[in-house]
């Protein structure tokens, strides 16, 4: 009779312990990108709701903005670095094709021998990060895990193209995840739609970089494409994650969507048909689009500014590049 294999099983249910939060050192307002683009102070706002971004300097990497954000939520969890046993890193911008950045902030936070790995998922990159420790840990496979969201897209930025680059920020947004006695991370809702791929992509590839084939590539996107991609079929999404989180609407302390252009915030907030009480993460006037660093970034703001949300449900939803999106219901810290 041949063996049967042990499964591992974990804790019925998890939560977020801890949110922290890395911002670029440099504040850049709009009047220092208009000129390039040929635009104004006035047209960017109206736009995007943008004042100002926030850039890293040129020495800080994905790799720095990380290991201070992630020893930020290890401090405020509670959990002993040496607990955490998985990092995951949702990135696009790590300075190397490889080592990941995620085994770097493992050692550089005192997590070694954490398992470690990278993902790309853009702008849903924290969701799906969030979803992967959830089911880590609820299968045994993880007992506490640290989940990064980090962008430094200041380095992939072309001055001078109005589609994407004025909405560009550098931040790093961490929490630390593990067991609860009762739910606090609902159901993700994520997929992908990759025919359209081509609605927010990097302009050339690095190998035709190397070859001298083209210049540095950049981000670009197609803005109309995107936007009524957000609006109309996001919002479904939204309304999926919290059905399937059993919630409402009215339920909701607290909605944190992506923070790509505060048009598309506002016109969430109208067909969710969010009640005032719900306090919206609008983190993107000051910091900008942070792609994956946003969600957690404005999380952490909000709880900064609003200790009340404190045990409340917030809807957060990632949407972007690929194109990807992921949605779920959390019980904020």
């Amino acid at each position: 009779m041949s063996a049967v294999l042990t499964q591992s099983q974990g804790p019925a249910h998890t939560r977020i312990y801890s949110y922290g939060a890395a911002r670029g050192e440099r504040v850049v307002p709009n009047d220092d990108l208009v000129g390039p683009i040929d635009s104004s102070d006035e047209w960017i706002r109206q736009r995007t709701g943008i004042v100002t971004r926030v850039r890293a300097n040129p020495e800080t990497t994905a790799i720095e903005m990380s290991t201070y954000a992630a020893a930020e939520a290890i401090e405020r969890s509670g959990i002993a670095a040496s607990e955490i046993d998985t990092v995951i890193i949702a990135t696009i911008s790590n300075p190397r094709q490889t080592p990941s950045v995620a085994a770097i902030v493992a050692d550089r936070v005192g997590a070694n021998p954490a398992a470690a790995y990278d993902m790309n998922a853009a702008c849903a990159g924290f969701a799906y990060g969030v979803a992967q420790a959830d089911a880590l840990i609820r299968s045994g496979a993880s007992r506490y895990a640290v989940v990064v969201g980090v962008e430094k897209l200041s380095d992939i930025v072309d001055p001078t193209d109005r589609s994407i680059s004025f909405l560009l920020g550098d931040g790093a947004g961490a929490v630390v995840i593990g067991p609860s006695d009762t739910p606090g991370i609902g159901p993700t809702v994520w997929g992908s739609d990759g025919s359209k791929a081509d609605a927010v992509t990097m302009n050339h590839t690095l190998v035709d970089f190397r070859d001298g084939k083209v210049p540095w590539p950049t981000l670009r996107q197609e803005g109309p494409t995107v936007f009524r991609w957000a609006v109309w079929e996001m919002v479904k999404v939204a309304r999926r994650a919290l059905e399937a989180a059993g919630v409402q609407a009215s339920d909701l302390a607290a909605f944190v969507p992506h923070q790509a252009n505060m048009r598309i915030i506002d016109e969430f907030a109208k067909q969710l048909g969010l009640p005032e009480s719900v306090v919206i993460g609008r983190d993107i006037e000051t910091t900008g689009n942070t792609s994956a660093a946003s969600i957690p970034l404005a999380t952490h703001r909000l709880l900064e500014e609003h200790p009340e949300l404190s045990g409340g449900l917030a809807l957060q939803i990632g949407f972007g590049a690929g194109l990807v999106f992921g949605a779920q219901v959390v019980v904020l810290p």
